[in-house]
């Protein structure tokens, strides 16, 4: 059965008057922003010019937001804690802006909204006002590190920022609806992998007010056992809070928080200075209060507080509405706001009491604030991880293997500073990056068998079959201040769609911030690819991330495909040390052939697309035609088109570009490593035909070059949808991007080649009737495509 808080804070009523001074105030500014662009101390009798014209906000989960935030000063300030919070209700905004403006964070942040009367009608009036602030918790915030405008992630966030952060508490408010998604669900197993000797601590704190928008709530109407079952089963040991007493709840909320820190503190102590490697079940907080709590209880004959509609603006038309004018001025009066600020608007003593000091506060907490604490990534020299090219396309080597090997020596070389980590869905292996092994094995902090491989208490590659876990724990890893790199099959980064679009919106809002220092990149590494999916089908085949992605703020994505090996090495070293960006990597894990010395690599991956006079043959003469790709199985498909090309129409003049950055395509008006039209019109030519051969959906190329003179000549090939369990040249094949399909095209868009080669033309159509044909017989690829070699 449920376990109330075992034991009752010392709680003197001093102590209890000034929590409750704070709880109250800070209610009041929330109701504030609500409602209010004038008159914010009251003291002339409330008129409809003094309320906003468009009533938005989020009442009913703050009152119990701004509990915790009250509870969270006290412990912070009596134990000098060094803790930051996650508030995961989605437009919890007025409480959590209540909170760092009484404590002074937020005026230190935004010097013109001050800590007095004429900053508290600033604070008031720009709160979901044009030219103002949002109404969740954004990267304006003081001390905040996650985006409220989406549900679910709070808590994963909430541990990605505990991670390798040893003496940081993370609370994490958990609202009943969010606790509702997949997401939040599956992250109460990320205790499983939290290191109480390396790691933070992270306190859940489930808000039960029993009401989303307009529905009640799965946890809040479940039997008080049968949710102390879940989440006992989840690992965590809950203590409840439950009360409409004001002074009730303090005490009990005190309590609770105190059992909850000394019993971390003693986790911690035990893992730290005794070595006891038993897992530990970290205690959690289970608070139910009422929605809308302290706010009208009836408006217009019908209950508001403790229900569904005391959700957003309990009480609506109060321009209008003389009676709803009047029934809103007695709410904001019932706080007592001449007892809570002076004259002069600011906070009386009696409010802040219980308000930490400097970096303690919340608003201030340099870890919410991560680009502070940033350091550089100590990368490795690449040369030491190349391979060796004496003539392209004639050795073969598994890119990501080769990166791995690079991500194992950064890995070794934060061993003792602890601050990057490789986060996967059970992936790093198959992913071919198991060198990593000999740094750091996978955190696991479970039961181990004998037959297990690399579990490590203290590691950190994460591995866990969850997408939303992986992406959480990264955000939150990267936010407070430290690096890592997702890696993931192609197809099922998707998964994170919705979560990489939030992190997108938090750098480029944060990047319009001058207080918000610049953290390292999120970066993606996407293997296991479209084109090599050959073993396990059409359902792991999907290129259509990138598309996602570029569909995003240009000033902070950025894509790569790098060819081979060496290139990636260069993308990687790129990637890693580049700061506010979303970077997506796509390179294969299969043996792919090698192209580019380090040194080609690395000039080729500045330029971010050229030309590799090496494989074409236009000789400094104006090519006939542009051979164009993107990705390693559309170079290779290119180069060996070349090849045909060169062996049955040798007059053929062809240029062969291959594009890395894809962004590079884009006008430079509208990306900042887009081309100019002079630079994009002398690689690709303005009037000649241009074969682009590309790694996913083809729709996407035309939409970057839309604008380019020469786009009318352009036709691209790519992924069309057309996948299934096969050999890798007939997925190629299926989806015409083949080597002998574009010798087709060729032939088709150059000016007089269609009856000059029409028998060159039949010979490759002829090819792809025969290797039809032979793959059903045999299983395995033409052996003209198996044992292909670029011979120039």
């Amino acid at each position: 059965m449920t376990e109330a808080a075992p034991r009752q804070a010392a709680l003197g009523e001093e102590e209890l008057r000034t929590l409750d001074a704070h709880w109250r105030a800070a209610n009041y500014l929330a109701a504030g922003q609500i409602y209010l662009m004038a008159n914010p101390l009251l003291t002339e009798p409330l008129r409809p010019e003094h309320i906003k014209p468009r009533l938005l906000g989020h009442w009913g989960t703050s009152p119990g937001l701004n509990l915790v935030y009250t509870h969270l000063n006290r412990v912070i300030k009596a134990r000098d804690l060094d803790a930051l919070c996650v508030w995961g209700p989605g437009h919890g905004g007025p409480a959590v802006l209540a909170g760092s403006w009484l404590e002074g964070s937020y005026s230190e942040t935004y010097p013109d909204v001050g800590r007095d009367a004429a900053g508290m009608e600033l604070l008031f009036r720009q709160f979901s006002f044009p030219g103002g602030v949002p109404s969740h918790v954004a990267p304006q915030t003081p001390g905040s590190i996650h985006e409220g405008g989406e549900l679910g992630y709070s808590l994963a966030h909430a541990y990605g920022a505990a991670f390798d952060n040893p003496d940081l508490l993370v609370a994490c408010v958990i609202g009943d609806g969010e606790a509702e998604t997949g997401p939040l669900a599956a992250s109460w197993h990320s205790d499983k992998f939290l290191d109480p000797v390396h790691d933070g601590a992270v306190l859940p704190v489930l808000h039960l007010n029993g009401y989303k928008i307009a529905n009640p709530t799965v946890l809040s109407r479940l039997p008080e056992g049968e949710l102390d079952a879940l989440l006992r089963g989840y690992g965590h040991e809950p203590l409840y809070v439950t009360g409409e007493d004001p002074a009730e709840v303090h005490r009990a909320l005190a309590a609770a928080l105190d059992d909850a820190l000394d019993r971390i503190a003693q986790m911690r102590s035990s893992a730290r200075e005794d070595g006891i490697t038993e897992r530990v079940h970290w205690p959690m907080i289970v608070l139910r209060t009422p929605k809308g709590w302290t706010g009208p209880a009836e408006v217009d004959g019908v209950p508001v507080e403790g229900t569904w509609r005391a959700h957003q603006v309990p009480l609506p038309g109060v321009r209008e509405n003389p009676a709803h004018l009047r029934q809103l001025e007695q709410w904001l009066r019932s706080y007592r706001p001449e007892e809570l600020f002076g004259p002069d608007g600011r906070p009386r003593a009696d409010v802040l009491a219980c308000v930490p000091e400097g970096a303690r506060r919340l608003g201030s907490n340099p870890h919410a604030n991560g680009g502070l604490l940033l350091r550089d990534l100590p990368l490795p020299p690449l040369d030491d991880f190349a391979v060796a090219v004496d003539k392209p396309g004639t050795a073969l080597h598994e890119p990501t293997r080769i990166l791995g090997g690079l991500l194992e020596q950064v890995m070794e070389d934060t061993r003792e500073r602890r601050d990057f980590r490789l986060v996967g869905p059970d992936e790093t292996a198959s992913n071919r990056l198991q060198a990593v092994f000999d740094a750091s094995g996978k955190a696991w902090q479970a039961e181990m068998l004998p037959v297990d491989e690399h579990l490590d208490r203290h590691g950190r590659v994460v591995e866990i079959l969850s997408e939303h876990l992986c992406q959480g724990w990264l955000e939150g890893y990267l936010l407070t201040g430290r690096h890592g790199l997702f890696s993931c099959y192609e197809a099922f980064v998707h998964i994170v769609d919705s979560m990489v679009n939030q992190h997108i919106k938090w750098l480029k809002t944060s990047r319009q911030l001058t207080w918000r220092a610049p953290i390292a990149s999120l970066n993606y590494l996407l293997t296991s690819h479209v084109w090599r999916q050959d073993h396990n089908g059409f359902s792991h085949q999907d290129p259509g991330f990138v598309d996602h992605v570029l569909n995003k703020s240009p000033e902070v994505v950025r894509v790569y495909l790098p060819p081979d090996a060496n290139t990636l090495l260069s993308v990687a070293e790129h990637v890693l040390r580049s700061r506010d960006y979303v970077n997506v990597v796509v390179a294969g894990k299969q043996p792919c052939f090698d192209w580019l010395t380090m040194d080609q690599a690395r000039a080729h991956c500045a330029r971010g697309a050229g030309i590799w006079e090496w494989a074409g043959t236009e000789n400094g003469a104006e090519p006939d035609v542009v051979l164009a790709c993107a990705g390693d199985v559309p170079t290779q498909e290119v180069l060996a088109a070349a090849q045909l090309l060169r062996r049955h129409l040798p007059d053929l003049a062809v240029r062969v570009v291959n594009v890395v950055d894809m962004t590079r395509l884009l006008p430079h008006e509208e990306h900042p490593h887009g081309m100019t039209d002079f630079e994009y019109d002398g690689l690709f030519t303005t009037d000649k035909p241009v074969i682009f051969a590309y790694h996913g959906y083809p729709w996407l190329i035309h939409r970057l070059a839309y604008r380019r003179a020469g786009h009318p000549n352009l036709h691209v090939r790519g992924y069309k949808e057309s996948g299934t369990t096969t050999t890798p040249f007939d997925m190629v094949v299926r989806n015409d991007l083949d080597r002998y399909r574009l010798v087709m095209d060729v032939i088709d868009r150059v000016p007089g080649l269609a009856v000059r080669a029409a028998a060159v033309r039949q010979a490759m159509a002829d090819v792809r009737s025969r290797h039809h044909d032979w793959i059903r017989e045999h299983g395995t690829d033409l052996p003209e495509v198996a044992e292909w070699t670029w011979g120039g």
